[in-house]
């Protein structure tokens, strides 16, 4: 909802605090990937997709879906390379 509304760091805020409580959450960890994303901190946002998948277990789904934000955030940094590395991981669990 803060995100939504604009308020980024405030979601930043409740995110890293709900990590503080729950740090294995993968889920959690992606939310705050994209968010990172959203603030333009793009090593950041893929460092964050990586630990989610990590942490992700069985979720192919998920690890897809930081795969692709990985990709995004490479893409936006200008690597390309690293990009398509990370597309094709995110496409092979398709």
């Amino acid at each position: 909802a803060q995100q939504a509304a604009g308020n980024l760091q405030g979601a930043a805020s409740s995110l890293e605090r709900a990590l503080r409580i729950e740090p294995r959450n993968a889920h959690l960890w992606n939310r705050l990937a994209r968010l990172r994303m959203a603030q333009d901190r793009l090593g950041e946002a893929a460092d964050l997709a990586a630990k989610s998948n990590a942490l992700a277990g069985p979720d192919q789904a998920l690890k897809r879906d930081n795969w692709e934000l990985i990709a995004a955030a490479r893409r936006a940094a200008g690597d390309m390379a690293g990009a398509r590395a990370a597309e094709h991981k995110a496409q092979g669990l398709r």
